[in-house]
């Protein structure tokens, strides 16, 4: 948590700033979301992590893509704020009452969405891993930098996303569509973190911490370059060019589909 706390103090101000310089809320983010709607959404993040971490009850939903696509949307509908200077401000009080809140967090676990329990490190870096993408996404509609240092995104995948993988229901974070037929075994190597070991097996995806054994490739990634791939924000080939992300193994191919089934909430 201490590490989480200090990444988020790193990263926010960069963010409200981010925000805040935003020239044109009504430009188009990702997907049907403008850049008002990445901030909004972000705000509401803060609100649910925050509410998590101190106990409070959060909004019922469903963890997939489909499920908090819906649960996004009425939030976005039930708050019209979608000016920038406003909404920076929301979020950096809402980053501080965050920090208040997980300085003084005693407890093992706290609930999350779908009735998942997680120790809340876990929740403070599921917050840090949004703030990144989604400064990211930010970012890249503006034309400023948006630099992700490397141990804040392994924070972000090791004690933030792989957390969630395991504790949510292996089809959680797959197409469905697209998984039923899909078996590979990964072994990943996060660059300057450890290792862990995917496996997808008919429309299903866990961890297995018991050891690689067989594995269809070994993937040794840079932990920003990967949360991006992850989250759909940047194919393999850009990577795979600048050495951000190297395969090999008996059937690396089988790393390309990886990012076609992989669907994250």
């Amino acid at each position: 948590m201490a590490q989480a706390r200090a990444a988020l103090r790193d990263v926010v101000p960069r963010l409200v700033a981010l925000v805040r310089s935003v020239p044109d809320a009504d430009s188009a983010a990702v997907g049907t979301w403008t850049v008002g709607d990445v901030a909004a959404h972000l705000a509401h993040v803060f609100r649910l992590d925050t509410d998590a971490v101190a106990g409070r009850p959060v909004p019922h939903a469903t963890v997939t893509t489909a499920g908090m696509a819906e649960v996004n949307a009425k939030m976005l509908a039930e708050d019209g704020e979608r000016d920038p200077a406003v909404l920076a401000d929301r979020i950096g009080a809402l980053a501080d009452e965050f920090d208040d809140v997980a300085s003084r967090s005693r407890a093992a676990t706290v609930d999350w969405l779908q009735g998942v329990r997680l120790p809340p490190s876990a929740v403070a870096c599921h917050l840090l891993e949004e703030c990144l993408v989604h400064g990211y996404d930010i970012a890249r509609v503006t034309g400023r930098p948006w630099p992700i240092q490397r141990h804040h995104a392994l924070l972000a995948v090791e004690e933030g996303a792989l957390p969630l993988i395991a504790a949510l229901p292996p089809a959680a974070f797959l197409n469905e569509e697209k998984a039923g037929s899909y078996r590979a075994r990964f072994e990943v190597r996060l660059r300057g973190g450890g290792r862990t070991l995917l496996v997808f097996d008919g429309g299903s995806l866990t961890l297995d911490a018991a050891g690689a054994g067989d594995v269809d490739a070994r993937v040794s990634a840079d932990p920003a370059a990967l949360m991006l791939m992850f989250i759909g924000r940047q194919g393999q080939w850009k990577p795979l060019l600048e050495g951000k992300l190297a395969a090999w193994g008996r059937r690396p191919w089988k790393l390309a589909r990886m990012f076609t089934v992989i669907s994250p909430p």
